[in-house]
């Protein structure tokens, strides 16, 4: 049964190879703007789900069984969402809000198989405990650009792993993509891994 990532992360690529699925990808363009008054957990959802209809709408046409796996993640503290950072300055405001103190990243899944129209969601979340964070730290990291396109301005499996005391939960889902989570999904829907 084929697998098709409808994302362009390359984290979420490389967490599937590391894992040895073979996949392919298709990229989906969805507009990720919060609605208004909308909690962290229904925006995630509501993007996994966009994400994972725009891949449908694409692949209709291919003959045999084929599963979509879409996911979207996000930062949230204290009711914020904190997406990816506009800017170097956004980047450090985020951060200063995530200094010394723990937040929760959500990853909404959303999967489809075809032909049959088969359905699977769930939202996973995680609590991540920044050590405090000086401003030159701050300053050091943003100047590596890597803060700048990942939500809540920082990436785990980075140079930010030095800043992260502790984690309740999966690692995957903070870097964007909650493996052990999405593998019951697959089995459930009846993939299987290469020679199992």
């Amino acid at each position: 049964m084929r697998l098709i990532l409808a994302s362009a992360s390359p984290r979420r690529a490389e967490i599937l190879r590391d894992a040895g699925i073979a996949f392919d990808v298709l990229a989906v363009d969805v507009d990720e703007t919060p609605r208004p008054g909308e909690s962290a957990e229904a925006m995630c959802r509501r993007l996994a789900e966009a994400k994972a209809r725009a891949a449908v709408s694409r692949v209709g046409l291919l003959t045999g069984p084929v599963i979509i796996v879409a996911a979207d993640t996000t930062v949230e503290i204290d009711g914020e969402i904190l997406g990816k950072p506009a800017s170097p300055d956004a980047a450090r405001q985020m951060l200063r809000t995530l200094s010394g103190r723990t937040h929760r990243v959500l990853t909404a899944l959303a999967l489809a198989r075809l032909p049959d129209g088969a359905t699977r969601s769930d939202l996973e979340s995680t609590a991540v405990r920044f050590a405090p964070l000086s401003a030159r730290e701050i300053d050091d990291y943003i100047a590596t650009s890597e803060p700048l396109d990942k939500a809540g301005a920082y990436a785990i499996q980075g140079r930010a792993g030095c800043f992260i005391e502790r984690i309740d939960g999966c690692y995957f889902n903070v870097v964007g993509l909650p493996l052990a989570n999405l593998y019951r999904h697959l089995k459930e829907l009846g993939w299987a891994p290469s020679g199992g």
